[in-house]
């Protein structure tokens, strides 16, 4: 009775109750156009490589990485110049019939006489659908990583180095000290004038760490105000005014009547003009260094100009150079100071470039855009 009164009550909500629609299953077509359409929007790039070495299949990003060139389908892989090594990878994966991995240097724009090379880490394995069957392989670059891990640990070099200069001379004259042998009190001034210099050093460099941390976090933290950027590089020359002494440099401002107003963060300029002076300063072989500094404005963009006779930038061609902002050029050249310099200029939406040669010395162009 019970299990009878069950089934017509569930017998009569069935029949109450909406069917349910059941949408036809997508035809083979169908599939191939959605598989395509979710490929394209992978950021890797993706390979699809029937058993004849035809590629049967290019993702977006695949087709646009090796710009202007650009892998087509229908092409052999293996016809393909600076493609060498996928290849050899997509080779392996057929051979093993399994999944392989590899780390590879490929030249830009797959032109195997390009001095620069883009590194990727590429996966291949093979596949099997419908009678066919091949092998796919996926290409994520891992070029600005790499980069970004290499300027870390030159980053760390170089402050580890310009530390120990001052923390073993420090420690050298406390060694004195200890030992008893200055007994005269001029001596003694010495020593103490000598450690309090370079702590003084040392704790500069801590600041710039410090800065360098605060400009590298993501969004900059910029306090944005308006001044006058003459009075700003006036403050920096005031600052450096007893090496510019040393040096008997010859400094030339050439800067708007009115000083030129910029938009921005002004502690962060500050920094920009002494550490970029403090540069020419280290550079200056002789007395006699010459420096000109300029800026010339526009309705939307400020140029300022900073000019030296000294010897030229280390690593780079000594014929002529140039590098944007956060360049691989520019970048072999960055110590502490470089880095803030770059990260600060970058921080304001500006970039830098820099030509140095022995014969016309270098000359740092730093552009800024201005608010409309």
């Amino acid at each position: 009775m019970m299990a009878d009164l069950a089934g017509r009550t569930s017998a009569g909500m069935a029949a109450r109750l909406p069917q349910a629609q059941h949408e036809p299953p997508l035809c083979k077509q169908q599939e191939c156009h959605l598989l395509a359409a979710l490929l394209n929007e992978t950021p890797q790039g993706v390979l699809v490589v029937a058993a004849d070495d035809v590629i049967a299949h290019v993702n977006l990003a695949m087709s646009v990485l090796f710009l202007p060139a650009r892998v087509m389908q229908g092409e052999r892989l293996g016809t393909l110049r600076g493609l060498e090594q996928v290849a050899a990878l997509v080779q392996e994966a057929a051979v093993s019939r399994g999944r392989v991995t590899g780390e590879l240097r490929l030249p830009s724009g797959m032109d195997r006489q390009s001095e620069q090379v883009r590194f990727f880490h590429a996966t291949a394995a093979p596949w099997s659908e419908s009678g066919g069957h091949g092998v796919w392989v996926m290409l994520e670059e891992t070029t600005q990583r790499l980069l970004a891990d290499q300027r870390h640990l030159d980053f760390i070099h170089q402050a580890g180095h310009d530390l120990r200069a001052p923390l073993s001379l420090i420690h050298g004259y406390l060694e004195t000290l200890r030992s008893g042998m200055i007994k005269s009190g001029a001596a003694l001034q010495r020593c103490v004038e000598v450690m309090d210099k370079h702590s003084r050093q040392m704790m500069r460099l801590i600041e710039d760490m410090l800065l360098l941390a605060r400009l590298e976090n993501e969004p900059p933290p910029l306090s944005h105000s308006k001044f006058w950027a003459r009075g700003c590089l006036e403050d920096a020359l005031e600052h450096l005014i007893e090496p510019l002494q040393r040096f008997h440099a010859q400094v030339q401002v050439d800067f708007p009547a009115d000083g030129g107003l910029l938009h921005g963060d002004r502690q962060y300029w500050d920094q920009i003009f002494t550490k970029l002076i403090e540069q020419a300063l280290q550079r200056a072989s002789q007395p006699g260094l010459r420096l000109n500094i300029s800026g010339r404005w526009s309705a939307h963009e400020c140029i300022i100009t900073l000019a030296d006779d000294a010897l030229p930038l280390p690593y780079l061609p000594q014929d002529s150079a140039a590098a944007d902002v956060g360049g691989p050029a520019l970048a072999r050249i960055t110590g502490l100071a470089w880095r803030i310099v770059q990260r600060a200029v970058a921080a304001h939406g500006g970039s830098i470039e820099v030509a140095s040669t022995a014969a016309a010395g270098t000359i740092f162009t730093l552009r800024l855009p201005l608010p409309g």
